[in-house]
C-alpha cells in the first residue's frame, strides 16, 4: 500500500538458518558485524525517521498541492490526481528492485542514490510546465527514488537491534504521523508564501537529507567471489560484458524474491486482492480531503488541519493496534477485518459533515479514519505467514507489493474522474470507503476465516530442501535475523545481518 509496514514485514520475515555457535562477545568482534542495541543503533534509528518522513509523510501531504496544480494547468481532478498515484504505483512496484539492488551491491550506495533520485524529481518538477513533465519527475523519477530508500533504511535498523528492535522500528516509523501532522499546514504556508514552483524546490533540498541518513549506514566487508566452474572459468551469469552480466545477475535474484510461483496460491491471491482494494481507498483522503474541505466552504489552514489531526491520530492508532494485537485476544485477520471496516465507515461518513455544514464532524470523522489507517496498516502484511508461512515470506511481500500498486495507482484518478464528472469531492470520498468495506469483505472468504483458532501452519511447497528454504527466508536479509515470531533474533546463536554484510 506504499505503507511503511511493508519494509517492517520484508526485513522482519525470514527463516531461521542454523549457524555455529559463537562465544560471547564473539559476533562484536568478527570483522564487518554489528554491534546490537547499541548507541549507533539508535543513530540509524534517527535516520529511519528522517526517511519515513520524506517518503511517505511526503506522499500523504502533497494533497495541499491539488488545488494549485487544477488552478495552474487547467486540467481535471483525474488528471492531476495521476501525478500522486505514478509516485506511488512506482513506490511500489520498484521495491523488490530496491531490495535486490541492496543484496546485490550496498544498503549505503542503494540509499543515497535513492535520496538522490527523490530529491532530483521534487527539483525538475519545480520547473514543470506541462502535466506530464509532473508524471516523469514527481511520479517516476522520486517514485523510483523513494523505492531504493525505505526498505534498505528498515533492515538496517533490523540489523542494530534484538531485544529491542519493535521498540526501534515503532520509533523510527513515528515520522509518517509526525509529518502527517506538521506537513500540511506547513505546505500551504510555503504554498502562499512561495507559489508551488518555489515549494516543490524547497522539498527538494529537503529531500536531499536522505543522502546524509544513507551515508550513516556502516559500510561492510565485500562479498566473496563467485567460485570458478570447471574449466577455470568464473559464473558471470552466462557470459558477456561485465555491465551486461550484472543485470542479468540482478534480474535473477528479483526473480527469486517474488516467489512467482505463488500466483498458483489460492488464499494469497484472494488476501492480494483485499489489499489492493484497501489500496485503491487509502490515499484518496489524503489526495483529495484538504480539497473537498475548501469546497466546503472552510479556508486552506482549517482545511490543511484536518490532515494535520489526521495524521496525529494516525500515531496513535499505530501504537493502539500493535497493543492489542500482543494481547492475543483475537486472531489478526479478525482485527484486520475490524479496523479497515471502519476506516471504510469513516471515510464515506466524511461528506455528511460537510453537507450538513458541521467543520467539528468533519474534524471528528478524519481523527476516525487517521487512527483506523493507522492501526490497519500495523496489520496488513504481518498477516502475510499466516497465508503462506514463514518460509515464503519475503517473496510473497515482494509479489503483494507489485500486483497492490494496481490499486494505488488507479484509486486517487478514478476519484479525481467521479469528481470531475459529478462536481464534488463527495463521490469520490464515498468509493474510497466502498472500497474498504469490500476489501473487507473479501477477507472473509479466506479459509478457515471463522476459525478462532486459525489454520493449521501452511505448508511448504513441494520440492523444497533445506538450501531453497535458506533462500527463501534470506531475502533482503544477508542471513535470517530471527527465529522466532515476533522478529526477536536469538542470543548467540542467530546473527541478525542485512544486506549490508
Amino acid at each position: 500500500m506504499g505503507w511503511p509496514e511493508r519494509a517492517t514485514g520484508n526485513a522482519m520475515a525470514t527463516a531461521r538458518v542454523e549457524q555455529p555457535a559463537r562465544s560471547p562477545g564473539a559476533e562484536r568482534a568478527t570483522p564487518g558485524a554489528l554491534a546490537q542495541d547499541g548507541a549507533r543503533g539508535w543513530v540509524m534509528v534517527g535516520a529511519l525517521f528522517v526517511c519515513s518522513t520524506l517518503v511517505f509523510g511526503l506522499i500523504r501531504s502533497l494533497g495541499a498541492f491539488f488545488v494549485e496544480f487544477v488552478q495552474y494547468f487547467q486540467e481535471s481532478a483525474q488528471a492531476i490526481s495521476w501525478i500522486t498515484s505514478i509516485g506511488v504505483a512506482t513506490q511500489q512496484l520498484c521495491s523488490p528492485l530496491g531490495t535486490a539492488l541492496c543484496n546485490a551491491y550496498d544498503a549505503q550506495r542503494v540509499v543515497m542514490a535513492g535520496g538522490f533520485l527523490a530529491s532530483l524529481g521534487l527539483i525538475l518538477a519545480s520547473q514543470a510546465r506541462s502535466l506530464p513533465h509532473l508524471y516523469l519527475t514527481m511520479g517516476l523519477t522520486s517514485g523510483l527514488g523513494w523505492s531504493l530508500v525505505f526498505t534498505p533504511m528498515v533492515a538496517t535498523v533490523m540489523a542494530h537491534f534484538t531485544r529491542r528492535r519493535t521498540l526501534a522500528l515503532g520509533v523510527g516509523f513515528t515520522g509518517v504521523g509526525v509529518s502527517s501532522f506538521v506537513f500540511a499546514p506547513l505546505f500551504q504556508y510555503m504554498l502562499d508564501n512561495f507559489g508551488w514552483r518555489g515549494s516543490l524546490l524547497i522539498l527538494g533540498g529537503l529531500s536531499l537529507n536522505i543522502v546524509p541518513c544513507g551515508a550513516l549506514i556502516r559500510p561492510t566487508r565485500k562479498k566473496a567471489p563467485p567460485r570458478p566452474k570447471a574449466g577455470g572459468k568464473a559464473d558471470n551469469g552466462g557470459g558477456g560484458g561485465g555491465g551486461a552480466s550484472a543485470f542479468r545477475s540482478l534480474l535473477r535474484r528479483v526473480y527469486r524474491y517474488l516467489e512467482l510461483s505463488l500466483l498458483a496460491h489460492g488464499p494469497f491471491l484472494t488476501y492480494t486482492l483485499a489489499i489492493t482494494f484497501f489500496n485503491a481507498g487509502y490515499f484518496v483522503p489524503y489526495v483529495h480531503l484538504v480539497a473537498h474541505g475548501r469546497q466546503a466552504g472552510y479556508s486552506e489552514y482549517r482545511a490543511a488541519f484536518v490532515m494535520s489531526a489526521t495524521g496525529a491520530a494516525d500515531i496513535v492508532g499505530r501504537v493502539a493496534a500493535g497493543w492489542l494485537t500482543d494481547l492475543g485476544r483475537a486472531r489478526l485477520v479478525h482485527m484486520l477485518t475490524g479496523w479497515t471496516g471502519l476506516t471504510g465507515v469513516f471515510i464515506v461518513l466524511m461528506p455528511l459533515a460537510s453537507v450538513a455544514g458541521s467543520y467539528g464532524l468533519l474534524l471528528g470523522f478524519g481523527l476516525g479514519y487517521g487512527f483506523c489507517a493507522g492501526a490497519l496498516t500495523s496489520l496488513v502484511f504481518a498477516g502475510v505467514p499466516e497465508i503462506v508461512g514463514m518460509g515464503r515470506m519475503v517473496g510473497a511481500l515482494g509479489l503483494l507489493s507489485m500486483l497492490e500498486s494496481v490499486g494505488g495507482l488507479l484509486g486517487p484518478p478514478l476519484s479525481g474522474y467521479l469528481r470531475d464528472r459529478t462536481g464534488s469531492y463527495i463521490t469520490s470520498l464515498v468509493a474510497a470507503g466502498c472500497c474498504f468495506l469490500l476489501g473487507s469483505l473479501i477477507l472473509t472468504t479466506l479459509p478457515h476465516y471463522f476459525s478462532w483458532t486459525g489454520p493449521p501452519p501452511p505448508r511448504p511447497p513441494d520440492g523444497d530442501g533445506q538450501e531453497e528454504r535458506q533462500d527463501a527466508g534470506a531475502g533482503l536479509l544477508g542471513s535470517p535475523a530471527s527465529g522466532s515470531t515476533n522478529g526477536t533474533a536469538s542470543k548467540d546463536s542467530d546473527h541478525s545481518q542485512t544486506c549490508l554484510a
